[in-house]
């Protein structure tokens, strides 16, 4: 179903588990109420990925609650993604004793906060494939096995800038 950004509703089928395609200020992505396991499991196979996600924070609070993070924190709202060492575990993070963060400089960040969950963040192509900037080049394929489309036009950034601070020197990813 595409919902206009302003849709009221936003946050609550956040809570419930719906499973989003939705603008940052970056890329489309695709993502879910990051506590729901089953979505997160569609998410998995939508991607075709065994990979942990990365996670929009409701709050900067959520994430000093959950990770160990410094002052590098102030950056965001903002185009990156920081991998820390974390105490939260679920099908997210697969086990994995890190996560990657972040909080999008964009209004969908304003409707997680209100949902009060992490929100499943990640690229809405599948694994190996070209990011995607406009809903139109979404393959129906993937389109079809969502449950909400939010469509802002054209996006006109390029993907988060991935810093990983869950070692003693930090560690640039992906400028």
């Amino acid at each position: 179903m595409f919902v206009e950004i302003k849709d009221q509703r936003i946050p609550q089928w956040i809570k419930e588990g719906k499973v989003f395609i939705y603008p940052t200020d970056t890329i489309y992505g695709i993502g879910c109420n990051a506590d729901n396991e089953i979505s997160v499991k569609r998410i998995r196979e939508i991607k075709n990925s065994e990979k942990p996600f990365s996670v929009i924070g409701p709050n900067k609070i959520w994430i000093k609650e959950n990770c160990e993070c410094g002052k590098e924190l102030l950056k965001l709202p903002g185009p990156y993604t920081f991998i820390y060492k974390s105490k939260y575990q679920s099908e997210v993070n697969k086990g994995f004793e890190t996560l990657g963060v972040r909080i999008p400089d964009h209004k969908f960040s304003s409707l997680i906060e209100k949902a009060k969950v992490p929100f499943v963040t990640t690229s809405v192509n599948k694994t190996g494939e070209e990011h995607i900037y406009s809903i139109k080049d979404i393959p129906k394929s993937i389109l079809s096995k969502v449950d909400i489309i939010i469509d802002v036009g054209k996006i006109k950034g390029k993907p988060s800038k991935i810093i990983d601070y869950s070692k003693s020197e930090k560690k640039v990813i992906r400028e």
